[in-house]
């Protein structure tokens, strides 16, 4: 579907909003990576990574969302809903997705590593899938690629330098 210039700039607006939910992951000392579901042109769901806070490995930014919008809406069926997510969803989320029936998928930056939309594997298209997802991706994709390059170049330096000394008294 060719997306309009008007779509755009909402998408964009939108990918805003996910950008900040991932910098409040930051702030948890979490992956940041935000996510938002939007049905009609509101926020129905917010999600940031929450995996290390929670001790809960499903807590990514993209389930987070879909908890949020369900337990909103009272249904876990999100039609007509679109997520907007920072990184390419990995299949866990990606799956989430299909069984939610999300109509729409906007993505921020690509995963190389584990994206499961595309760049590993593509867990929302093939003979296999029972639901479609119309996908959108690299809106704000260098925007957000810097979020996640930033964190993890000040995460590296603090392991590198080791834990703070002890100062004397």
């Amino acid at each position: 579907m060719e997306i309009t210039p008007e779509q755009y700039a909402l998408d964009e607006q939108w990918m805003v909003q996910a950008m900040q939910l991932a910098e409040r992951a930051e702030a948890e000392g979490e992956v940041p990576i935000g996510a938002v579901v939007v049905l009609n042109g509101e926020v129905i769901g917010r999600g940031w990574n929450r995996s290390i806070t929670t001790h809960d490995p499903s807590a990514h930014a993209e389930i987070m969302a879909l908890r949020d919008a369900g337990q909103l809406l009272g249904n876990y069926r999100l039609c007509d809903a679109t997520l907007y997510v920072t990184l390419e969803p990995c299949a866990m989320c990606a799956g989430a997705m299909l069984h939610a029936r999300i109509a729409r998928l906007v993505v921020g930056a690509a995963d190389p590593k584990t994206g499961a939309v595309g760049s590993v594997l593509n867990v929302l298209e093939g003979e296999h899938t029972f639901h479609r997802v119309e996908v959108t991706k690299g809106v704000l994709a260098e925007e957000c690629a810097e979020q996640l390059r930033r964190f993890f170049r000040r995460r590296r330096a603090e392991l590198k330098a080791g834990p703070p000394r002890n100062q004397p008294l």
